[in-house]
């Protein structure tokens, strides 16, 4: 019997063979019925266990939910691509659509390609080995039929192996292309050979944009920009080649001139703003290293240079226009740092916010912006290879819908900072200076494109990110940032029927700010099911809330925020019929869920009472846009905890069960509900949203904690506005410290800390991310359990 026959029709009794096959044998590809042997029915896997939700109240695990391992043999599962960096909401995979419809869960993708990495394989090969048919890259998942030929796991053509394949670099062997490094890693880079640039690879090109406006000078950000350039400027990614410029604007625009050979930086402003004009096109962005004492001469005078300003107008849109024309020859990228509504000139803009409606409406207006603008500009830009970054810092409505649209078309991201000011928001101005050394000195991938590829059968319809789709599947990344995610979704065109696993690859192609081209390429493996209980048992309830949450931002902009509403709420109750019609055996009173999707109804409610869904509580526009800009853009860990806060319980912290991280211990308490009900006046309790952190001080705290922590005696002694723990020499300090610093570290943003008392302005923004209890204008969890279950029997 032929090697290949012989191995599939053997099931997996024994462990999965390894993967180093003899030619001929068997690949995964080939999976063939022994993945139908590991079919979930023989017994009730936990992830089907049935539970009743109105009776299990204590629902929410200790610690946060892992993502699912597919059921895949364990030689593949071992090699696949990591969660974090991309995951399916399903991690069985439908085999035909109509099997897809009938589960009601959305089938797509989540991605974070360019995240920091601790290891990642690089390899420099002048062949990159792909697929003649369908261009997917060489990884773990294709199938060698010998050693010579090779089956691509997205088309199935038969591909030859290249000569220089054969040799392993690593092993320093010859004949055995199966153990290359791009056949076992499902996470890789490739430094690209020349046919892959279209041009030569750009130097990094930053241009910063700065509103010097009488309200920006008042805000006092002027200064802490210019200290954390100079402080980080030797940490800019680049090279001997990298290039800076500067732009500063009110009514006017103002160009500085940074030649080589001046004695000091030289102001040139244009006041022409309706027909913008560069001055000395050659001398306004630089080489850093030859010009970085003007450089740092411009940031130590500009702060000074307009601070007795009475100018009130913003001229955003010319400045930007101007900035283009500057960028448009190498490409690079734009950081805008704006304060207030436009109001002048090209992209002027109105205020269309009314206070009067933010609690009672039904439905919010002016969620789209209000000119094509900014959209226009970036698509510009986009065409250039340059982004846009916008840092929005202001405490008045600054129309964040219209001003978005120049990040989202070019790939940029938007910061923004609400109320910030030198003096009076202190927690604002740590986290500015956080989140602008890390922005500075972070990895910046320049002039990239992106694309997804899946096995064929599988299409991708719908993109969520910030990119411009250049054609059906290519995303173009003017820039690309390791803090910034991806969302797709997907349909079966054509059954399955005689494939045991599918693949997904994402490949992206990017200039390093070293000037080389490189190709980061990630392939996912996943298996094909053919009943509902196998597609419920692999459901990834956060990964289906996160995918979701997109799609219901889109839906609240094209139809309207109740429309987006309706839908969140009615993906739980559809997939729970679906399940309770054709998955049950038995059927039984209450509101019945497989263990996988117990959270579900917890997640969904957590986003109708999200910032970015939320009716009935006063919200400000521009608060509201920017939480729907970070689920959209924000890789799925970061977006979980916007829409599902941690809760703690931090004044008897212990060492019990801690990890222990260079030499730090790192104390673990537990996850608690978001409900009043686990707060008591006696402790001391920390929730983590995300971008900020609440510690709520009880009215009768245990008074060990408020010395040894906090440092006061008693808790009327408690400061108003606290936002950073003292650094006590106590042990009880350094648990805290270190729990606290050890959940900051896990992002890339910073979360500003805010110490709350009873009588503190923010507790009201503490009990609003109380998602189980009832407001007046939204229901408790036990409630909108009852509504579910209400209309799932009807």
């Amino acid at each position: 019997m032929h090697p290949a026959m012989q191995a599939a029709t053997q099931p997996y009794t024994q462990a999965p063979q390894p993967y180093q096959q003899p030619p001929g044998g068997p690949g995964p590809a080939q999976l063939s019925p022994s993945l139908a042997a590991m079919s979930l029915q023989s017994s009730t896997p936990e992830a089907l266990r049935v539970v009743n939700l109105l009776q299990e109240r204590n629902l929410l695990p200790p610690s946060p939910v892992p993502a699912p391992t597919p059921c895949l043999p364990q030689d593949l599962q071992k090699i696949n691509c990591h969660p974090e960096v991309f995951r399916c909401t399903l991690t069985n995979i439908p085999q035909t659509q109509s099997l897809l419809n009938k589960a009601k869960m959305p089938l797509g993708l989540l991605l974070h390609p360019f995240k920091d990495l601790s290891q990642l394989p690089v390899v420099t090969s002048s062949t990159i080995v792909r697929c003649r048919s369908c261009r997917t890259y060489i990884n773990p998942f294709v199938s060698f039929l010998d050693q010579r030929r090779w089956k691509c796991n997205l088309c199935y053509r038969v591909n030859d192996v290249p000569e220089e394949f054969m040799y392993n670099p690593v092993s320093r062997s010859y004949g055995e292309p199966h153990k290359r490094p791009e056949v076992q890693n499902a996470t890789i880079e490739f430094i690209a050979p020349s046919e892959y640039m279209l041009r030569p690879p750009q130097p990094a090109v930053y241009l910063f944009i700065l509103d010097v406006s009488h309200n920006a000078v008042e805000t006092g950000y002027l200064n802490v920009f210019c200290q954390s350039l100079l402080d980080n400027i030797n940490a800019l990614p680049g090279d001997s080649r990298t290039k800076v410029g500067f732009i500063t604007f009110d009514s006017t625009i103002h160009f500085y001139n940074l030649q080589e050979g001046l004695s000091q930086p030289q102001m040139l402003i244009v006041s022409d703003i309706e027909d913008i004009f560069l001055p000395t096109p050659d001398s306004l962005l630089v080489n850093l290293n030859e010009c970085k004492e003007l450089v740092q001469d411009l940031l130590k005078s500009l702060p000074t240079l307009f601070e007795k300003t009475m100018e009130t107008q913003s001229a955003l849109g010319s400045a930007l226009q101007a900035a283009f024309k500057l960028l448009s020859p190498t490409g690079g990228r734009m950081s805008v740092f704006q304060t207030q509504l436009p109001n002048l000139g090209v992209g002027a803009l109105q205020s269309r916010e009314d206070p009067n409606q933010r609690a009672s409406a039904k439905d919010i207006q002016h969620l789209s912006p209000a000119t094509d603008f900014y959209k226009k500009l970036a698509l510009d830009c986009s065409g250039q290879q340059v982004a846009v970054d916008l840092f929005l810092l202001s405490a008045q409505y600054c129309d964040l819908a219209s001003l978005g649209c120049i990040s989202r078309y070019s790939a940029g991201s938007v910061y923004y900072f609400p109320s910030y000011h030198h003096q009076h928001s202190p927690a604002q101005v740590e986290r500015f200076q956080k989140e602008l050394k890390r922005y500075l000195t972070r990895k910046i991938g320049f002039e990239a494109v992106m694309r997804i590829r899946c096995t064929k059968g599988l299409s991708i319809h719908t993109f969520h990110g910030n990119f411009f789709v250049r054609s059906t599947d290519l995303l173009s990344l003017p820039n690309v940032n390791p803090d910034a995610g991806f969302a797709v979704q997907m349909s079966i065109e054509e059954n399955l029927d005689d494939m045991q696993v599918v693949s997904f690859q994402a490949a992206l192609l990017y200039t390093s700010s070293k000037g080389e081209r490189r190709i980061r390429v990630h392939t996912l493996c996943l298996p094909v099911v053919n009943s509902l209980s196998d597609i419920f048992a692999g459901a990834d309830v956060q990964a289906i809330t996160g995918l979701l949450a997109c799609m219901a931002v889109d839906r609240s902009v094209t139809a309207s925020l109740s429309d987006a509403r309706d839908a969140m709420t009615n993906a739980a109750i559809d997939s729970l019929t679906s399940y309770r019609q054709a998955v049950l055996t038995i059927q039984q009173p209450g509101l019945l869920a497989p263990v996988c999707l117990r959270l579900f109804p917890l997640f969904i409610l957590a986003l109708l009472k999200q910032k970015a869904f939320r009716t009935g509580t006063s919200t400000r526009l521009d608060d509201r846009v920017f939480a729907m800009c970070q689920l959209k853009y924000q890789p799925l860990a970061y977006s979980m905890l916007m829409i599902h806060p941690a809760l703690y319980r931090i004044d008897d912290l212990t060492d019990e069960g801690a990890l222990n991280i260079s030499e730090r211990t790192i104390p673990q308490p537990r996850l608690l509900q978001l409900s009043v009900e686990k707060l008591s006046r006696e402790g001391a309790f920390l929730m983590d949203a995300g971008m900020v952190m609440y510690l709520w001080i009880g009215r009768n705290c245990n008074p060990n904690f408020l010395s040894q922590v906090l440092g006061v005696p008693n808790y009327a002694a408690v400061p108003e506005n606290l936002y950073m723990l003292p650094e006590l020499d106590t042990a009880e300090s350094q648990r805290t410290r270190a729990f606290i610093g050890w959940l900051r570290e896990q992002r890339p943003f910073f979360p500003s800390l805010h110490v709350i008392r009873d009588e503190s302005q923010l507790k009201a923004s503490f009990m609003q991310n109380m998602i189980e209890d009832r407001t007046e204008s939204a229901l408790s969890y036990y409630e909108f359990l009852l509504h579910l279950q209400q209309q799932i029997s009807k």
